[in-house]
């Protein structure tokens, strides 16, 4: 079963056709989303206009939780069947969460000036997002230095498990410690979303969207990534093929 599964993300992934529509719905969910944020929902009685970020900020955070959930799925899975494509899959994952990690704290930035009057705060909620946009950095520098060896790919596959701790730690600090960062609207225990229906809406578009482009990019990495192990093995093989017919020589040479 779990081989099945394996081999239908595998085959998901890398399915021309999947991805082509992954573009397309990502791109009309996009415009449904900027249409939603700059025209059909209403501005926020309290920030104004520059609350519309969020429709974008929101939705690339939950992105970004989803990105590092599959790179430490797909770091254990590395680390119990050993099989490659698990390993690209995780730091496929990781750039692209990286990519929106970043996304998230520079329009945290961009709201964060007028309503805050700076642009940054050690704030709780800014400080462990940081802290967990840092712990990925150091994953993927860690990728980029020990190579291909299997022993390094062990070794980041578990940093990146535990990178992925941080992430409740996020989402959690505005409860757990008093943050001038916006308590959650959307996602509340024991309790509805507080935005009006037409923000709401725009929200739930928003984040169709950004998991849309986040599926979107993470096929075209993760197809990039299968090529360059694919090449990474031929050129091996080619090797030892090219070490054997030369040691053959020599033997045939000195015989």
């Amino acid at each position: 079963m779990i081989e099945s599964l394996s081999d239908r993300i595998h085959a998901a992934l890398l399915s021309p056709r999947l991805r082509q529509a992954a573009i397309v719905a990502a791109a009309l969910a996009m415009l449904a989303t900027l249409f939603g944020a700059f025209i059909y929902a209403p501005a926020d009685a309290i920030e104004g206009d520059v609350q519309r970020i969020f429709y974008i900020h929101v939705p690339m955070a939950w992105v970004a939780y989803l990105a590092f959930g599959i790179v430490a799925a797909s770091s254990l899975m590395f680390l119990w069947r050993k099989q490659s494509r698990w390993d690209v899959l995780a730091r496929s994952s990781a750039e692209v969460g990286l990519i929106f990690t970043t996304l998230v704290l520079l329009t945290g930035a961009i709201w964060g000036r007028p309503i805050w009057g700076t642009w940054w705060a050690w704030d709780a909620r800014l400080t462990t997002t940081l802290i967990l946009w840092v712990l990925y950095a150091g994953y993927l520098t860690i990728r980029s230095f020990v190579g291909e060896e299997e022993s390094g790919a062990r070794f980041a596959a578990v940093v990146g498990v535990l990178g992925f701790v941080d992430v409740p730690i996020v989402h959690m600090s505005v409860t757990w410690w008093r943050t001038l960062h916006p308590q959650p609207i959307v996602v509340r225990p024991l309790e509805s979303p507080s935005l009006p229906n037409e923000m709401l809406a725009v929200m739930l578009v928003g984040v169709v969207a950004m998991t849309l482009v986040f599926v979107t990019l993470l096929a075209l990495r993760y197809a990039v990534g299968i090529a360059d192990e694919r090449l990474r093995l031929r050129r091996r093989r080619a090797y030892a093929r090219a070490l054997l017919a030369t040691t053959r020589t020599l033997e045939a040479a000195n015989g």
